[in-house]
């Protein structure tokens, strides 16, 4: 983030004039230009021949460009009465080998109780792998019984993050009109195996939670952004993604900034990167281990991976336009997910 603007000194313009139009007090305005500066262009008492002038990134002369935060540099979540399309883009690439999936998706807000959100998210598009629509059989399958998923409720928390799926019990009874249809374009062992794997989950409460919290769109969207970033805009914490199938997720130590002043689009910057942070090494990860198979007392911990996000959200509302995460792991080969989520204008 920029640490700071710049102001072009016009003709007859002062310190105090400059000041004020920022609404700064004198003599902050020089300390902080002269924090910055080079030595020769440092003010005594009033400008001598400066050419531009250091400002708080903070300070505008526009107010409206002014985040507006709420206690503790706060970005408040406040998705009420909401309704968003986006189009969605998830990338896995593993070695040489690389799918992209796309898809349209609706989020609609349905109410707020003990603390949470409640969303309702529903697939308003096709599926298209690699730019063409699904029509290999697996990949037919697998769009046509996700189905029984969609529309799907879940809850999130007062920042913005995925807590859980509210209507599993729903699941079981959508399948049956689902398998139906299924069988009506399908026949044969493959439609059979896969029907049985589908059954498998879905009466599985643990198993379709664990699918489902894997899910790359959900996980993007409701990451938790909405916190408290202090006087230097910035924090720092441990996250988790499912970049790899395991019940217990890589750690990643990340540290996120935000940009207090909103850029040339009235959108709010929000950027965040950092690196795997975790004891599992990877022959753990790749024998889908939850723990370290080596047990020590200072252990060394495993960096190999990267985690990247860049989101911009609504200047008025700050609520998602567009969101990029970037999360990757060293297995035999580098595992990279890449997830792009942009909001679809009506």
């Amino acid at each position: 983030m920029q640490k700071f603007n710049t102001h072009i000194i016009q003709k007859n313009e002062t310190l105090k004039s400059i000041a004020t139009l920022y609404g700064l007090d004198a003599d902050t305005l020089k300390l902080f230009h002269n924090n910055h500066c080079q030595v020769k262009d440092m003010i005594l008492i009033e400008l001598t021949g400066q050419k531009e002038l250091y400002i708080p990134r903070i300070a505008v002369a526009d107010q409206n460009k002014k985040v507006q935060f709420g206690r503790g540099n706060s970005i408040v979540f406040r998705p009420e009465r909401s309704f968003s399309k986006y189009g969605v883009i998830v990338n896995i690439e593993t070695g040489n080998s690389k799918n992209e999936l796309k898809y349209e998706t609706s989020v609609r807000w349905l109410k707020n109780e003990n603390n949470l959100h409640f969303f309702e998210i529903d697939r308003t598009s096709n599926l298209y792998l690699n730019e063409e629509e699904i029509n290999e059989i697996a990949d037919t399958l697998a769009y046509k019984t996700s189905k029984v998923l969609y529309p799907l409720q879940i809850s999130v928390d007062e920042h913005g993050k995925f807590r859980q799926v509210e209507n599993l019990s729903v699941f079981k009874e959508r399948w049956t009109t689902v398998k139906e249809e299924v069988y009506k374009e399908f026949e044969g062992d493959v439609v059979d195996k896969y029907c049985e794997k589908i059954e498998n989950i879905i009466y599985e409460p643990e198993a379709i939670s664990f699918y489902l919290k894997n899910d790359y769109f959900i996980r993007t969207l409701f990451f938790g952004i909405y916190q408290s970033f202090g006087q230097r805009f910035k924090i720092e914490g441990e996250e988790s993604f499912p970049v790899v199938d395991n019940p217990i997720e890589p750690k990643y130590k990340i540290h996120v900034e935000v940009d207090p002043v909103k850029d040339e689009y009235d959108l709010v910057n929000i950027s965040g990167e950092g690196k795997l942070n975790d004891e599992r090494k990877v022959y753990d990860f790749i024998n889908e281990s939850p723990f370290s198979m080596t047990i020590q007392d200072h252990p060394v911990m495993n960096d190999n991976g990267n985690f990247r996000i860049q989101y911009y959200l609504n200047g008025e509302t700050l609520l998602p336009e567009t969101l990029y995460l970037e999360c990757s792991i060293m297995l035999e080969e580098e595992k990279k997910i890449s997830v792009v989520i942009t909001a679809i204008s009506e």
